[in-house]
């Protein structure tokens, strides 16, 4: 997070960012959505058996799914843990713009692996999303994308209904991100 600037050009000490909502954790239970929010569920076929369970947990988890989608993403650890905190970012330069989010909570299970991150002040947003891999019974690998937000900001607000198409257009794309990812 880049510090505060005041006017005069000095630099003020970072404000700790917090959680933009109350309902920290909410993806876990993709059915029990918290009311007040757009809710986004997108699920795709990545594979089948178990060198693409693992292929596609790795891509997921060690942020690699976001980079290769064409977001640049900064993270405080190499693969997602509650806490780390995560920067993503499009544009370039001083074009670039970046939404801070922290991992909330993570799942490195045998049939599912995956994590979500929660916005922080700043976001443009208020929410959470989960990025999760499952195999299913019959060796199937899916890819899972599960969020809740509303806008934050005066400009995400007046975007309206141009949010959520934007949202699964990136949902879709990382489906196809971790299906190419997951055959090598």
């Amino acid at each position: 997070m880049t510090p505060l600037v005041h006017r005069l050009g000095r630099t003020a000490p970072e404000r700790p960012a917090r959680f933009t909502y109350q309902e920290v954790g909410a993806t876990r239970t993709p059915d029990a959505l918290p009311d007040g929010y757009h809710h986004l569920r997108h699920r795709a076929l990545v594979g089948h058996g178990r060198d693409a369970f693992e292929a596609a947990g790795t891509a997921v988890t060690s942020w690699r799914m976001h980079r290769a989608s064409g977001a640049r993403l900064r993270a405080d650890a190499d693969r997602a843990e509650p806490g780390v905190r995560v920067r993503v970012s499009i544009g370039a330069g001083p074009l670039e713009y970046g939404v801070p989010c922290e991992v909330v909570w993570t799942a490195y299970e045998e049939t599912r692996t995956g994590f979500a991150y929660g916005t922080l002040t700043g976001h443009p947003e208020t929410g959470e999303e989960s990025f999760v891999v499952e195999q299913a019974p019959d060796g199937s690998v899916w890819f899972t994308v599960t969020a809740f937000s509303r806008p934050a900001r005066w400009y995400t607000r007046l975007a309206g209904p141009l949010v959520p198409v934007a949202q699964r257009w990136y949902a879709r794309r990382l489906g196809r991100t971790v299906r190419r990812l997951a055959r090598g």
